[in-house]
């Protein structure tokens, strides 16, 4: 770490930013350190594209305190979170300056669709970028990490893999790309089966996952099993196998969930339902194949020949809100801070 410098408050100390959410194929469930967010195993994930959090860091020398603004909406568990993702970065810039952070996102926020992920990306990228951090892609991964697990995926655009470290001060805990977007543009359709907040967090979930769940030695100990699949899978741009253990991983996360005491239960009935409907679809044929997060929201994954089909039987499916339609996208990236609010 780079404790000699000090930002200069001669600077423009003004960033903005955008990154997207990204979706687990091999999923992250679990904490071998809650204080450093040091995943149990490690995961490979899809960024994705048309969803994202556009975020705006305006330091200001002599301001006491983080003014927040997320979605034009003040929430105070929200602003801890992002005070001391702040302190990170200030430490690393030797200052104590308090930020305006503004952040919105085009998507439902805090309901299994990776909010925190995009949005911690995008908050490390424009607050390094505000106070002149030249930091590399691998240690705003790091950094994007210690403030929310899966945010260190969001900083790498297309397929990406996050190693869960042996290090204790998670320092090989970080993300790094597999392949380009563009070198396999597979396309999701996001059900959205609820736009209200999940009632048991992803942080609180995993918690009572490992302390309570009788399969969380089982989950750890065959995870290396499946990276080797899904990396290999993704690098043959094999869509059957990339297919079979996403949902294999999504499936055994859920049920590794549903074990704990009391029990996770993050589907509802449309969600279930849209689970049905993508194996129908692959039966007939279709290349497509379903994953879900902690939450009720239902991703199908498919090759982009087959997107309109399966948005339309997804949308023909009881419960179902809406269907969004994205391609696979880029890492976080600086943009105009007036972007935030257009």
């Amino acid at each position: 770490m780079n404790r000699e410098f000090r930002a200069d408050a001669s600077g423009p100390l003004h960033a903005a930013s955008q990154a997207q959410p990204n979706i687990a194929l091999v999923k992250y469930w679990g904490k071998r350190d809650a204080a450093l967010n040091l995943p149990a195993v490690g995961s490979i994930s899809i960024t994705l594209d048309s969803l994202w959090t556009r975020t705006e860091v305006r330091f200001v020398p002599g301001q006491k305190g983080d003014q927040v603004s997320l979605n034009g909406r003040s929430d105070e568990a929200e602003a801890k979170r992002i005070t001391a993702c702040l302190d990170l970065l200030r430490q690393r810039a030797a200052v104590d300056w308090g930020a305006q952070v503004a952040s919105r996102n085009n998507f439902p926020t805090a309901a299994g669709l990776a909010s925190s992920a995009s949005g911690f990306a995008a908050l490390v990228h424009a607050g390094a970028n505000a106070l002149g951090l030249a930091l590399s892609e691998a240690e705003q991964s790091v950094l994007a990490r210690r403030c929310s697990g899966s945010a260190a995926r969001s900083i790498f655009g297309g397929y990406v893999q996050w190693a869960h470290g042996r290090l204790a001060d998670g320092t090989d805990s970080v993300a790094e790309p597999l392949l380009a977007a563009g070198a396999w543009p597979l396309r999701v359709a996001v059900a959205i089966t609820s736009k209200a907040a999940k009632q048991v967090g992803s942080s609180e979930g995993m918690r009572r996952t490992a302390q309570t769940s009788p399969y969380q030695s089982a989950w750890v100990d065959t995870q290396e099993a499946d990276l080797a699949v899904a990396r290999d899978a993704i690098l043959a741009r094999d869509f059957q196998a990339l297919a079979q253990i996403s949902e294999y991983s999504c499936l055994k996360m859920h049920a590794l969930a549903m074990a704990a005491q009391p029990g996770l239960l993050y589907w509802n009935g449309a969600t279930m339902e849209c689970m049905h409907r993508v194996r129908a679809l692959r039966q007939q044929g279709l290349p497509v194949f379903f994953t879900v997060d902690a939450g009720p929201q239902l991703k199908a994954v498919c090759e982009p020949s087959a997107i309109e089909q399966v948005k339309a039987a997804l949308r023909d499916v009881p419960g179902v809100l809406d269907v969004l339609d994205t391609g696979l996208g880029e890492g976080a990236k600086a943009i105009a801070p007036e972007l935030v609010e257009a």
